[in-house]
């Protein structure tokens, strides 16, 4: 009977040392999280807009004499994943499975990223596979001409469509020295909101900048220790609907806090390093931008935006509320032509469209001014598939949260879900 007890056991112990993931998988990982932030510090040098943001150790950013090419970084990379894909992970709890796979994706998104870098040819498709993990619906022309019917109906009168809009809209522009008084409100109130349901570390802060000659309308530029520097670009007119958008996207509870929550949660907490650096072209900027994008509804629901922007912000830059329903209607119809960009993206990277053909585009179905226009063709030129993840990211990221509550729950809970989702390595295959 003894005999048979201690077969058992040992049966038992062979088992779970099989099954359970030994200490040296994890070792790996921390290992190969190392190699994957050195990797990512040497393609920042052979592309500047690569590293988007770095926190880690100093001593590990590359010399400046050393130049590396794109094929020595790509194999580099395809190293790390062999490696990556044959770690054993059975029983890895939820946390350190979502981190294998993201440093597989993100290693995946480096390797694409200088391809492209070394001139390969990768098509609209293939890269938003490759660098943001998700594939992008197609809206048709007729989903287009669509909205630009409503609009018609609601913007009456001669002249294209685009220009009536235009002119409607420009009375509601930010004067430019009324800017900072706005978009300072705006910050403040989107701050106050988060640390109501946010536990923020004391010395987290940010500063502003008004720049110009910029192919972004914004940009937060996250400097480690739960400091950010947001950049505004005052190049084209900044709209008075955009101001608690912007805020939000770039401040709280958007970059500056799914920052901050990575650096706190993730880094500080767990001492997971690849989480020092930020890769711009990687899965980690579909869930950012897509999150920044929807953190506006976190913090204010549409009767609460709209009323603060009409008591506060309009007052602050001097304009006249009468109209604000009718421009409220308008503006969510636009936002549904924001996906016009996509298809100009795609058609201009897989080759389909001439730069002029893109900036046509533009303003038929976005409806944008040329100026405007040849700005986005900027943007898409030097950011390419980049476009997707601020409306494609905050369709998945509505869809993954509202998907998680109901009309009945209290805001806390949106916030609880929101900040969980800012607070652990997602991509977009988890939120599909």
């Amino acid at each position: 009977m003894s005999q048979l007890k201690s077969a058992s056991i040992i049966i038992v112990f062979v088992f779970f040392i099989s099954c359970a993931p030994k200490e040296d998988s994890k070792k790996m990982i921390n290992n190969l999280a190392e190699d994957y932030v050195k990797l990512s510090l040497k393609c920042g040098v052979l592309d500047p807009d690569f590293v988007d943001a770095y926190h880690g150790p100093e001593e590990w950013r590359p010399s400046g004499n050393i130049k590396p090419d794109s094929q020595s970084l790509i194999k580099e990379a395809e190293e790390i994943l062999k490696q990556l894909r044959n770690i054993n992970t059975s029983g890895f709890d939820e946390l350190w499975n979502l981190r294998h796979q993201y440093l597989i994706k993100q290693t995946i998104a480096v390797k694409t990223r200088m391809e492209i870098v070394g001139g390969k040819k990768i098509s609209f498709d293939e890269q938003t596979k490759l660098l943001f993990d998700v594939v992008v619906p197609e809206k048709t022309q007729e989903y287009f001409e669509g909205v630009k019917e409503e609009l018609n109906e609601l913007l009456p009168g001669f002249g294209k469509l685009g220009d009536r809009l235009n002119n409607f809209r420009s009375q509601f522009i930010i004067p430019q020295n009324k800017l900072n008084d706005v978009f300072t409100a705006a910050i403040d109130e989107c701050r106050r909101r988060t640390k109501e349901f946010i536990d923020l570390p004391e010395n987290e802060n940010f500063s502003i900048e008004y720049v110009s000659d910029k192919p972004w309308g914004a940009y937060n530029w996250y400097k480690g220790n739960y400091y950010s520097l947001i950049q505004v670009n005052t190049d084209n007119p900044k709209y008075i609907d955009g101001a608690l958008d912007l805020a939000a996207h770039e401040g709280y509870p958007g970059h500056h806090i799914y920052n901050l929550l990575f650096e706190k949660k993730l880094l500080n907490e767990l001492k997971w390093i690849e989480f020092s650096i930020y890769n711009l072209f990687s899965p980690q900027s579909f869930i950012a931008e897509g999150s920044a994008n929807y953190g506006v509804n976190v913090a204010f629901s549409k009767e609460e935006k709209i009323k603060f922007e009409k008591e506060v912000l309009f007052p602050l830059a001097g304009l006249d509320v009468s109209k604000t329903e009718e421009f409220y209607k308008i503006m969510d119809l636009v936002g549904k032509l924001s996906f016009a960009g996509n298809a100009a993206t795609r058609n201009l990277i897989n080759g389909e469209f001439s730069d002029e053909d893109f900036i046509e585009w533009i303003m038929k179905y976005e409806l944008k001014t040329r100026e405007r226009a040849e700005q986005n063709l900027r943007f898409s030129k030097k950011y390419q598939s980049y476009v997707i993840n601020y409306n494609l990211g905050e369709v998945l990221v509505e869809k993954y949260i509202e998907n998680k509550i109901t009309d009945s729950d209290e805001p806390a809970k949106k916030w609880k879900i929101f900040e969980d989702l800012l607070s652990k390595p997602y991509t977009a295959s988890e939120l599909q």
